[in-house]
């Protein structure tokens, strides 16, 4: 085989389909997000609004979060000096693991270096530990947990988006012996819909399944302490496990489940996902505590509070000019553009034409036919640059001659 031919092929495919990812190299400034510098290739740099990050609520710049990180560096150093078994567990780790136990309610969380590997390894050690375990998984679920229930080498099942009679049909067709689980998550990142919580947990009761929500762009942003939607609608105590990510609302990296004391040391000693993985970095660890900490009280509410406000105005503005956005109610704001070229190029003119900054969302991630430009606006984003963003859109839509028929939900 001519291996460097056969990358050739694969690459040039992703071109010729307008869908190969291009990395925007961005510098943000601390204290002026979502402002920031984009380094063009010609090496020329131009100033920029970030309208696509994940830092939802600018926890990433917030200084309760840079004092507990600067702190802990110069008290520790730069890593954490192994895995968790060997000398990779400190202080803060532990820290970590009781404020976020605290924030969902259960005696135990275990702490990962991403809320993909939590998702992974959680969802394929799950069947080591509970043999001839089947799952069903919701056909949305992100790619973290699809690897993982994949993984596994267990039965799945997967169930139509967020249908219920669906997952009933599934659940009721296998051997009620059978051990059982449920994954599904709770905001759904690209069309920004919410899962049916309640009735997946009361089918889960029926059926004696266990519960995992992948809570990763709600946790920090919803309910009275930021747990999410789970804890927003009082149901977190009916969950067996939450996965969550502490690198977007709360500004920094990593990741962790929260469950039983009991789950959390099963999983401990049996996923290599967590047992080989040298543990998150002590600054990091300290800047998330300081952040779900933080985001725990009123001030945190606040941020809540206004990050939504910010998701109302954009959307009522955009659905105003008759563009074809999808409104679940959620924080995320997608705008249909359902083709993959023509979403490249007016992220693109955006970027060149405007400074403003929205990665193009193509196959796989969405439906072919469903590419789309998707915005998260933050409490940090001010009513200039919305001004200037609607504007924006306005008139590439017209320049574009694209479609505003409206498609909200």
């Amino acid at each position: 085989m001519d291996y460097s031919a056969q990358l050739d092929q694969a690459l040039n495919a992703l071109h010729s389909e307008g869908r190969y990812r291009t990395f925007i190299d961005i510098e943000r400034k601390k204290g002026q997000f979502p402002h920031a510098v984009w380094q063009r290739p010609d090496g020329t740099e131009k100033d920029i609004t970030v309208w696509c990050g994940n830092d939802y609520l600018g926890m990433g710049q917030h200084p309760v979060v840079l004092a507990a990180m600067h702190e802990a560096i110069d008290a520790t150093g730069a890593g954490s000096g192994g895995t968790r078994n060997i000398s990779g567990t400190t202080v803060y780790h532990k820290r970590l693991e009781a404020e976020l136990a605290d924030l969902h309610g259960k005696e135990a969380a275990l702490v990962f270096t991403s809320a993909y590997i939590a998702n992974d390894a959680t969802l394929s050690t799950l069947p080591k530990l509970f043999p001839g375990l089947i799952i069903y998984s919701d056909e949305l679920n992100h790619a973290s947990m699809i690897e993982g229930v994949r993984r596994n080498g267990g039965a799945k099942r997967v169930f139509r988006h967020n249908d219920v009679a669906h997952l009933r049909e599934l659940l009721a067709a296998d051997d009620p012996a059978a051990p059982k689980l449920i994954a599904f998550e709770s905001v759904y990142s690209m069309d920004g819909d919410f899962g049916p919580i309640e009735a997946i947990c009361d089918l889960a009761d029926e059926f004696n399944a266990l519960t995992y929500i992948d809570e990763v762009h709600a946790v920090g942003m919803y309910g009275p302490r930021g747990g999410g939607v789970a804890e927003r609608d009082r149901l977190m105590h009916r969950l067996d496990i939450i996965n969550g990510t502490l690198a977007k609302a709360y500004g920094v990296m990593g990741g962790y489940i929260a469950a039983s004391a009991k789950m959390c040391d099963a999983v401990r000693s049996y996923a290599p996902g967590f047992i080989f993985s040298t543990s998150l970095a002590p600054t990091l660890a300290a800047g998330a505590t300081a952040s779900v900490a933080f985001l725990k009280t009123a001030e945190g509410q606040k941020l809540r509070d206004k990050h939504q406000t910010q998701a109302k105005i954009l959307k009522t503005r955009l659905k105003g000019l008759g563009l074809p956005i999808i409104d679940h109610g959620s924080h995320i704001v997608p705008v249909i553009v359902g083709d993959p070229v023509h979403t490249k190029m007016l992220s693109d003119m955006l970027l060149d034409g405007y400074g403003a900054y929205v990665q193009p969302i193509n196959f796989p991630t969405v439906p072919r036919g469903t590419e789309r430009l998707r915005f998260t606006p933050s409490p940090v984003h001010g009513a200039a640059e919305m001004d200037h963003l609607v504007r924006a859109l306005d008139g590439l839509w017209a320049q574009c001659k694209l479609n505003r028929a409206e498609m909200s939900a």
